[in-house]
């Protein structure tokens, strides 16, 4: 399901006195959240003058934000991109866009259940899938495990393999 504005982090706190806020990425590399000119607070449209990566984190330096108050007011506060400001390679989706997904054995078109949540993992994340008569933990490998996905139709197959299960033996 597309969707209009994808959550990457929150603001965690001021940074210096200046008025700069820390920006805690969830799920997306600081980079990636550095390079965006305008982003969502709590749903408001905000411009950034600037934007750094320090350590796992990205500053941001926002217009009105002059500071450590003014910064602090925003602690706590979800940040937001619009979804029509990001560009992916072709197959390659963002995880709000998979959470509630059906998901489908790709050789029998069975509903297995929506995927509850996306985990990240070091290696892979890893799909959890529940509502079914199971609950399932999909690894994110296409070809191997995810056969296709079809945003148009809220759709992911699979390929069903022994152990995917959680409650099996």
């Amino acid at each position: 399901m597309r969707v209009e504005f994808i959550p990457v982090g929150q603001i965690v706190n001021a940074h210096g006195i200046r008025g700069e806020v820390k920006l805690n990425p969830h799920g997306f590399d600081p980079e990636f959240i550095a390079e965006f000119d305008t982003i969502y607070i709590a749903g408001k449209k905000t411009e950034v003058l600037h934007a750094r990566v320090h350590k796992s984190t990205v500053l941001l330096t926002l217009p009105g934000v002059e500071d450590m108050n003014a910064a602090l007011a925003l602690k706590g506060k979800e940040v937001s991109v619009a979804r029509d400001d990001i560009e992916l390679d072709e197959g390659e989706y963002l995880d709000a866009e998979l959470q509630g997904m059906t998901v489908y054995d790709a050789a029998t078109n069975e509903a297995l259940g929506q995927i509850n949540r996306v985990l990240n993992y070091p290696a892979h994340k890893v799909y959890e899938v529940r509502g079914g008569a199971h609950e399932y933990l999909i690894p994110a490998v296409r070809g191997v495990f995810v056969d296709r996905v079809a945003l148009d139709q809220n759709a992911m197959y699979i390929h069903m393999m022994k152990g995917l299960a959680t409650d099996e033996n």
